[in-house]
């Protein structure tokens, strides 16, 4: 069963995909092209609480992640941002950096904070169409990406 923090990002509809401790979610507000929100399933508030298995989880989710969003942004650094004020089950906010911009479906992802720290906004908001041809080709990108 999703948690509250799964729900609000949209799960089922943005998970690129699910692991038994960790779903991989779109996030609905992206501030740079293939932003991800890392979501732990285990019932835990603070990220010292999730067990042992979910660490371990997390080392294969972030290999898999790292993987999928080179192959399909050609990203030049990534973020985790653990940004838990508001949603507070254990989460990470995953964004891809680069420089200039990258395009999808007729719109521009720039990266507005780089070559500094990110910045959440502006952010571009896929229409319904856009997002699910996203979440598509990302849970595509995923299924090829090296374990």
């Amino acid at each position: 069963m999703a948690n509250a923090t799964e729900i609000k990002f949209g799960d089922p509809s943005t998970r690129i995909a699910q692991t038994e401790r960790w779903s991989v979610l779109l996030r609905p507000r992206q501030p740079t092209l293939g932003s991800l929100v890392l979501v732990c399933r285990e019932p835990v508030i603070a990220f010292s609480d999730a067990s042992p298995q979910a660490f371990a989880e997390l080392r294969e989710v972030v290999r898999k992640t790292e993987h999928m969003l080179r192959a399909y942004t050609n990203y030049e650094r990534i973020n985790y941002l653990m940004l838990m004020m508001v949603d507070p089950d254990v989460h990470f906010h995953v964004i891809p950096r680069y420089s200039g911009k990258r395009s999808f479906m007729g719109a521009d992802y720039p990266d507005a904070g780089w070559p500094g720290p990110p910045m959440l906004e502006p952010a571009v908001v896929p229409d319904a169409a856009a997002s699910d041809a996203l979440v598509g080709e990302l849970r595509q990108a995923w299924r090829q990406a090296a374990p």
